[in-house]
């Protein structure tokens, strides 16, 4: 076990997964652009948090991979002393998984944690969870997925169950279910003013301070939670500006201000499995060619104000995201991830017709 050093080994971090899933059909290859910020401190996460690489090594070879990770505004937030683990991949080998988590254990202590969970990819606000049930379907766009043998690992490390995150499928014909309507219906009625808009690609800056609000205010009070910095907002909106498809990101306003959001991303998952983890000519070409294919899409993102909920404003922005959603040809749709106790969003989900088909695990436990 050792902390990465230099862009050799960093290289053979951030390639290991290729070695882990070469017999999985269902893997995607995430976009290695995208990941390695985190590690070379270029990403704007790392401006409050410290990413620490650790690889396991056996007979020469890389056969395991996790991150020890402090994010100072968690623990400011939270006011407790907890550190995640992270990017966690291992080979089928129980001497291999106890050695990385050790090493992630002693890490977070050397900086003061007193509690770990994870796994973090690095935080709430990107991927998180491990996969428990639900292995036989890939993932959808910003979702994990790991082999089935990882859960075994970590109860055999002695990690514990901290929150259960759900994911659910809908599978519709555009067809909104009609006590759904009348709610969505209703909603209108309740709340004089209200509207619901697209998302503005010429105002950026605004959109992304309206989003913030709305954001920190909505999700203030979910397990985990972790308030994104404005640098990490505007460069994940960049980074979405070029994806996103107007009629499924909508904002829900009243008398012109701002109090619901949802966003709907194309699951594009179906175009970087065939990418290899890199975007060059050839790879454009191919996203050109299967971006015209996909016909499904994951609800990755939905808040309201407090003073608004319970309103149907929430009812509302499904209905219109999936109306919109069929229109523009997508069949199939994933609401993720929705917390174990969420009761009333997964009642909503059912009502709309969707089941829970995966569910993914954070795990904890003392330092």
């Amino acid at each position: 076990m050792k902390p990465v050093r230099g862009k050799g080994q960093l290289r053979t971090f951030l390639r290991l997964p290729w070695r882990i899933y070469r017999d999985d059909p269902l893997w995607v290859p995430p976009l290695l652009r995208e990941v390695a910020p985190f590690f070379t401190g270029k990403h704007p996460f790392c401006r409050h948090a410290t990413v620490l690489p650790l690889l396991a090594m056996k007979d020469g070879e890389a056969v395991g991979r996790v991150a020890a990770i402090v994010d100072r505004r968690f623990i400011d937030y939270h006011g407790r002393k907890v550190g995640y683990f992270g990017f966690f991949e291992a080979m089928d080998d129980l001497e291999v998984a106890r050695a990385l988590m050790e090493g992630a254990k002693e890490a977070l202590r050397e900086m003061g944690m007193e509690e770990m969970i994870g796994p973090m990819n690095p935080s709430t606000n990107y991927e998180c969870g491990m996969l428990v049930d639900g292995f036989s379907t890939p993932p959808y766009i910003m979702m994990p997925h790991n082999p089935p043998y990882y859960p075994k690992l970590m109860e055999a490390i002695g990690l514990h169950k901290a929150r259960d995150l759900y994911a659910n499928l809908i599978i519709g014909d555009g067809t909104i279910p009609e006590r759904i309507q009348r709610i969505a219906t209703w909603a209108l009625k309740k709340t004089p003013g209200l509207r619901v808009r697209t998302v503005e690609k010429g105002d950026v800056e605004g959109e992304i301070r309206r989003f913030m609000r709305i954001y920190h205010e909505a999700w203030a009070k979910n397990w985990g939670f972790v308030p994104m910095s404005e640098d990490e907002v505007v460069f994940m909106a960049k980074a979405l500006k070029a994806v996103l498809v107007p009629d499924l990101g909508l904002f829900a306003e009243v008398d012109g201000e701002a109090v619901g959001f949802i966003l709907a991303l194309p699951n594009y998952n179906l175009i970087l499995r065939h990418l290899n983890g890199r975007l060059g000519p050839l790879g454009l070409l191919k996203a050109l060619y299967w971006k015209r294919r996909i016909d499904e899409l994951r609800v990755l993102l939905l808040g309201v104000r407090p003073p608004y909920q319970r309103r149907g404003i929430e009812t509302l922005l499904y209905v219109e995201v999936f109306r919109r959603g069929y229109r523009l040809g997508y069949k199939r749709g994933e609401m993720s991830w929705i917390l174990e106790d969420n009761h009333l969003m997964q009642k909503g989900i059912e009502a709309m017709g969707g089941r829970r088909y995966k569910t993914y695990r954070i795990y904890g436990t003392a330092l």
